[in-house]
């Protein structure tokens, strides 16, 4: 392995984020109006180039509007209210749901 690959990459394409949130680019876009959170910077040729910040507010905001059903506007006021709440929730949301693939996988190989 490279020194490079070893360095957790500082920027990623809208195309690698829509695949790690299993969407399209268009929702990406779109969440990127709507929320005032997500500031991905763009190259000279305009591409947005996001943040792992930004990948952790798109966590969130995924959280909030896709598990949870909240509505935009919901999703906006949770965000600017509780935040860290609302992070500390969707952390633990994601643990549950590795623990659940875990015994799934045991249960398959018994």
């Amino acid at each position: 392995m490279s020194m490079e690959e070893d360095i957790e990459k500082r920027y990623y394409s809208i195309g690698e984020v829509a695949e790690m949130f299993d969407v399209n680019t268009s929702l990406i876009r779109f969440w990127e109006k709507e929320f005032d959170i997500l500031k991905p910077k763009k190259n000279k040729k305009g591409n947005r180039l996001f943040t792992v910040k930004d990948v952790e507010n798109l966590k969130l905001i995924y959280h909030l509007v896709k598990e949870r059903g909240f509505t935009l506007r919901g999703a906006k006021t949770k965000l600017s209210q509780n935040r860290e709440d609302t992070a500390k929730v969707a952390q633990v949301v994601s643990r549950l749901q590795m623990i659940k693939q875990a015994l799934l996988d045991m249960k398959r190989s018994l």
